[in-house]
């Protein structure tokens, strides 16, 4: 009897270890028990910023709390970049970036306050292949790509062009290389305010995402030259593309992903992951795809972080091709 008594418990014993094995982490069934900050490195009214408000209303619905959208525009995406760092790694501070922080920002800057790899866990990618359009203002004498460059080539002092991402100023330097010319650069804390300008004709030119920039090309206030992708747009068919225009072989794109800061528990990232894979396939979200010209990019953390190790290699590539050195 004391022998079946012993077998008992220690079959007892084992099944209670291995359904604690099995069981979901308590910090995972519980999460999220208070509000989300979304954090986006650019301003209100930027691609990033309506993905990340899409983002919020997609997920709304699975989450008995808010996602809070927090935009942190300066520093080419670093402030909001070191806000995520520095955050507890509990899955309530989530970073929502592009390729500027993560892939673009280690080539044009010898010193980050942060590290786009160790001080981020990958959650997900979020979208790919968006698509930018070059702008000018009415009242610049170029009506495409040919006469801006010869407009270029022949002003008595250099163009302007304005930024607020690394994406839109490698655009435009990668541009400028390719076409032969020279400009001034003007950085600003996000594309939005860049567009400002170029509608006052505070500057001659910027590069930006569609879902910036078409709304005031539709609105008759800036002139569209060409738009960054190797194929035309279906959001404005219209407007040629660059490589098309005369500079054969350009193409740049913008590509989005979702990261929590380092040492986050990986079952709080795992849930973190599914309520944005789910929440991506919601109305808001594939209106945001539309508006953008891009594509759905939901990964695993491992296929997000071997993407964005190519994505650097191929940023760092551009850079130096380009020809701009590090500040």
């Amino acid at each position: 009897m004391a022998n079946a008594s012993t077998s008992s418990r220690v079959l007892l014993s084992t099944l209670l270890m291995l359904g604690a094995a099995l069981a979901p982490p308590a910090q995972a069934q519980s999460y999220p028990d208070r509000p989300i900050r979304l954090i986006v490195p650019f301003a209100a009214g930027s691609a990033t910023d309506l993905l990340a408000r899409a983002l919020s209303a997609e997920m709304a619905p699975e989450l008995k709390v808010p996602a809070v959208v927090e935009n942190k525009p300066g520093a080419n995406g670093m402030l909001a970049a070191q806000t995520v760092a520095t955050a507890a790694p509990d899955g309530y501070t989530v970073f929502i970036t592009t390729n500027t922080t993560q892939a673009a920002n280690p080539s044009l800057f010898k010193t980050l306050t942060y590290d786009p790899v160790k001080d981020f866990a990958p959650v997900t990618g979020l979208n790919r292949n968006g698509a930018q359009v070059m702008l000018v203002s009415p009242q610049l004498p170029a009506k495409n790509l040919a006469e801006f460059i010869a407009l270029a080539k022949s002003a008595p002092k250099p163009l302007t062009f304005g930024h607020g991402s690394s994406t839109a100023r490698v655009a435009a330097e990668l541009l400028q290389q390719m076409a032969g010319i020279r400009m001034q650069q003007v950085p600003y804390k996000s594309n939005v305010f860049a567009i400002t300008d170029l509608m006052g004709s505070q500057i001659d030119m910027t590069i930006t995402d569609l879902a910036t920039g078409l709304p005031q090309v539709k609105a008759g206030k800036l002139r569209p030259i060409g738009v960054s992708s190797l194929t035309r747009s279906s959001l404005a068919p219209e407007i040629p593309t660059i490589d098309e225009s005369g500079l054969k072989g350009y193409d740049m794109a913008f590509w989005s992903a979702a990261y929590a800061p380092a040492r986050t528990p990986p079952e709080v990232v795992e849930r973190l992951r599914e309520l944005i894979a789910k929440a991506s396939a919601g109305p808001a979200m594939r209106s945001y795809y539309q508006v953008t010209g891009s594509q759905p990019f939901i990964t695993t953390p491992v296929e997000l972080a071997r993407f964005q190790e190519a994505e650097a290699q191929k940023w760092a590539r551009i850079i130096r091709g380009a020809g701009i050195a590090p500040e």
